[in-house]
């Protein structure tokens, strides 16, 4: 085993907030929901606070609705439309990661067995490292939740959490970024 891919730097990261839109919400179990989202947003403040970027994508916005209020309210990009589950099937999409020159990825959204893991394998496959807080992706079907990350834990990636993720890149206590994270901890 390399026991590099399991370390994350925060200048070699990039967060992709993967399709959480309206339609898709609603067919969520609230719980599940409700805390796939609050792991979400902590991971977005992580990011903001860490000047890591971040891209947000939106399946198809005419059949599936808009981003959740809660993660647009946060981010002042546009989502990137696709059509495509894989992410790295849209050419708008590759042309905004390029602009980064990272090759680190956090992966996190709905629904893991699809467009999670559809966009996983291929950043895998272009030799990326790539981070799954398996508490910040869900799927409508728990079932369907655990191939995605068996998936993509056997394909390669990391599977963690959010909070190990924050850890990781903050690195240590009493820095202005932790003690600007710790209302999101709570």
């Amino acid at each position: 085993m390399v026991i590099e891919k399991f370390l994350i730097e925060p200048q070699k990261a990039l967060l992709i907030v993967i399709d959480f839109q309206e339609k898709l919400a609603n067919a969520m179990k609230r719980d599940v929901l409700e805390s796939t989202l609050k792991n979400t947003l902590k991971l977005i403040h992580l990011c903001k606070i860490c000047d890591i970027p971040i891209l947000l994508t939106e399946q198809y916005p005419k059949g599936l609705g808009q981003t959740l209020i809660e993660i647009k309210n946060l981010i002042d990009k546009p989502a990137i439309e696709k059509i495509h589950f894989s992410c790295l099937n849209e050419e708008k999409f590759i042309e905004k990661i390029k602009q980064f020159n990272r090759n680190q990825v956090i992966l996190v959204g709905m629904e893991a067995h699809v467009c999670v893991f559809q966009t996983a394998l291929d950043f895998l496959i272009r030799d990326y490292r790539v981070f799954v807080p398996k508490d910040a992706v869900c799927s409508r079907r728990k079932d369907d939740w655990r191939v995605g990350i068996e998936l993509i834990r056997e394909a390669g990636g990391v599977i963690t959490c959010s909070e190990t993720i924050v850890f990781q890149i903050l690195r240590k206590a009493g820095t202005s970024q932790f003690k600007a994270m710790l209302e999101f901890l709570k």
